[in-house]
């Protein structure tokens, strides 16, 4: 098994364990990116107190919704984006040795040259599964509809129900988002979003970079004072943290835009609220929101991504590490089976 599809594969599983166990704060944070009122009393809400009204009107199911089409998103990207940064990865390190060879620099990948691999990485990710990620950003800001009572709490009779639309609506599916964004934009509507996505991709570039470099500086101190350059899950996980924090306070806004761009657009009332594309919606949030509104929910994003990105990076590892040693032990247990 080559060591880029074990670094997809590794990064696969990690990114859907990340994803389950955050899913219910990037459900509340999309919602909290896509509130456009900006006298809505609810982007005074916490993230905790935003969540518990989603649960008390909507249901607990509310904050996993998207959940099935996240996860096959977040396993494809996961993967896709881990296979092609080991094969770019692999390149950028030959070609360095080359140059070392040659007299040029000391063989080792800098960090201009970490950065463009990640770069390009995630623009094949960003291409390949954009389609996915509006879907699951549809789903997760679809609010389900409460059935209507009478005053004091009585429901509704069937005599009382006389408008169609007042009756709760049949579950909001990946089929119906689907359709949905089919009818409203065509095939294009796949790829909305695709523009601030793009650039978005200079997030997991700094991310992998400040990753990356930490980790080197860490592995270089402890072969110094020759004490191993072994590094262990937590500090996986502090180090995954820390990069991730970095790269999501200088590249939120684009986020935010992506994310109401992606959502379902308002078709009919306040022109406020219909983006025509990337640059009309920076312009009409600047205009109507002021700075405050490409950083709505960043709280909750911060809390979010470096948690996922500090689980996903310890998980990761660990299971690069233990396919490594199945592999190996496995060649060894071969080769000794082998008749003398």
């Amino acid at each position: 098994m080559s060591d880029a599809l074990i670094n997809g594969l590794a990064g696969a599983g990690g990114g859907v364990i990340a994803q389950l166990i955050t899913y219910p704060l990037q459900t509340v944070n999309t919602r909290q990116q896509t509130e456009r009122d900006v006298k809505n009393e609810k982007r005074k809400l916490g993230t905790l107190q935003l969540m518990c009204q989603v649960v008390k009107h909507e249901g607990w199911d509310r904050l996993y919704g998207g959940l099935g089409p996240s996860l096959v998103g977040t396993s494809v990207s996961q993967g896709v984006y881990y296979y092609f940064y080991q094969i770019f990865r692999s390149k950028a390190e030959a070609a360095s040795l080359e140059r070392m060879k040659a007299g040029i620099g000391d063989g080792s990948v800098g960090m201009l040259s970490s950065l463009l691999v990640a770069a390009v990485s995630g623009c094949v990710n960003v291409l390949l599964t954009n389609p996915i990620w509006v879907v699951v950003t549809r789903m997760q800001t679809h609010k389900k509809v409460s059935k209507p009572s009478l005053p004091g709490g009585a429901p509704l009779t069937p005599l009382d129900e006389t408008v169609p639309a007042a009756v709760n609506p049949p579950s909001y599916r990946t089929t119906h988002a689907i359709q949905e964004l089919y009818d409203e934009a065509g095939i294009r509507g796949f790829w909305k979003g695709v523009i601030p996505t793009l650039i978005m991709v200079s997030n997991p570039s700094i991310q992998f970079m400040l990753y990356e470099t930490m980790l080197n500086k860490l592995k270089k101190q402890r072969a110094l004072r020759k004490v191993g350059s072994g590094v262990t899950a937590l500090e996986i996980f502090l180090l995954g943290a820390l990069a991730k924090l970095g790269a999501t306070v200088v590249t939120y806004p684009l986020l935010v835009v992506k994310a109401r761009l992606q959502a379902k657009q308002v078709v009919a009332g306040d022109k406020r609220h219909q983006y025509k594309g990337t640059f009309d919606a920076i312009i009409k949030m600047i205009r109507y929101e002021g700075v405050y509104g490409f950083y709505k929910g960043m709280g909750t994003k911060i809390v979010q991504s470096v948690l996922a990105a500090a689980v996903l990076f310890m998980v990761k590892e660990e299971l690069v590490r233990s396919t490594r040693f199945l592999l190996t032990k496995g060649a060894i247990g071969r080769a000794n089976s082998k008749p003398q």
